[in-house]
């Protein structure tokens, strides 16, 4: 058999609607059944046991929201029952993939700015995080000699772009494989990304990564830039952009401040969700929030700071030169949303 995703729908409702299904096609019999009929959001990432007995897959339970939370489930094959792993795990899964043996699935997830490698246990639905560490885990693959097993795994950061590690699926220390980018970031002075929580004004703690220029100097003062995620919801974590890049945003002098406001992932779907139909509330007290705590420092100038961000960051650059208070003294916003009437005629599906 082979197990496909597929949402087919035409027309208006197909644009509309992110109720994808996953469908089994019998090679002999030329027969296609839907596994997940009646399951009403986007159904992917099929995946057979090694046995070929059951099959994981990632569902989000709404249809039209695409930022509801990546469920795992798993379904036997032979009697076409189903049940969810991922229940009371308040996180996204991605890249299912089970262990030899079939008694554990290997999973990415999302967590406090972060992208991690978990383990699921499939009997007892158990999810166990493997890695921990200021960088994202990408796709990975299994090794496995004997009694070893590693995961091969993409690895990267603000400060690094992907390497491939070796990873203890035991203990999640990670060895690096290769070193295709050494040569150049050998020849470069990197600024330290640090961790820092803010108090909101409605009493919740925000995360943030700031990005200080490369020979910090906390006696000197530097200008500091916002940095506004787009999205508006997803993760704001230790990726390695060619585009919209912290590093060369300081090695140009200035202390970065990246929030992850209210809408980002990795906090809980909660806090994910508190941004839908509330853009220039609660989230923009956040980044608010956000940089007024970093200027408070003695080593940024609070009056060089300036605001940066693409797509729902441009929409929030737009509404934060509007509503600023007199904080910020340059804007710079990419592909943001400045017309509410032309986008309702649309759909990112």
């Amino acid at each position: 058999s082979i197990a496909y995703s597929c949402k087919k729908k035409s027309g208006t409702e197909y644009a509309v609607s992110t109720n994808a299904d996953i469908y089994l096609y019998d090679l002999s019999s030329g027969q296609t059944t839907n596994l997940t009929d009646g399951m009403m959001g986007y159904d992917l990432e099929p995946a057979f046991s090694p046995d070929g007995q059951h099959m994981a897959w990632l569902s989000m339970e709404r249809d039209g929201y695409e930022a509801d939370r990546n469920r795992m489930f798993v379904i036997d094959l032979e009697t076409r029952r189903s049940r969810e792993l991922s229940t009371g795990f308040d996180q996204d899964a991605a890249g299912a993939t089970w262990a030899p043996d079939g008694r554990v699935i290997y999973f990415t997830s999302d967590i406090k700015g972060t992208i991690q490698i978990y383990e699921m246990d499939v009997s007892s639905a158990a999810a166990r995080q493997i890695t921990e560490g200021v960088h994202n885990y990408g796709a990975f693959g299994i090794a496995e000699t004997g009694s070893t097993r590693s995961l091969i795994a993409s690895r990267v950061s603000m400060s690094a772009p992907a390497d491939i590690y070796r990873v203890n699926p035991e203990d999640g220390s990670g060895t690096q494989l290769t070193f295709a980018n050494q040569e150049i970031l050998s020849r470069l002075e990197l600024g330290e990304v640090r961790e820092r929580w803010t108090r909101t004004t409605d009493g919740k703690q925000l995360h943030s990564w700031v990005i200080y220029p490369p020979n910090f100097d906390q006696s000197q003062r530097y200008p500091a830039l916002l940095y506004l995620k787009g999205g508006p919801q997803g993760p704001l974590s230790q990726s390695f952009s060619y585009r919209w890049n912290f590093q060369i945003m300081a090695a140009n002098g200035y202390v970065v401040v990246a929030p992850n406001r209210r809408g980002s992932s990795s906090f809980g779907q909660e806090w994910e969700e508190e941004i839908s139909g509330d853009w220039g509330g609660q989230a923009m007290a956040d980044v608010l929030s956000a940089i007024d705590d970093v200027a408070n420092e003695p080593y940024v100038d609070e009056d060089r700071l300036g605001a940066v961000g693409a797509s729902f960051g441009g929409y929030a650059t737009f509404w934060l030169a509007g509503n600023h208070n007199g904080r910020f003294k340059a804007f710079i916003a990419h592909d943001g949303v400045f017309n509410f009437e032309s986008m309702y005629g649309h759909t990112e599906e």
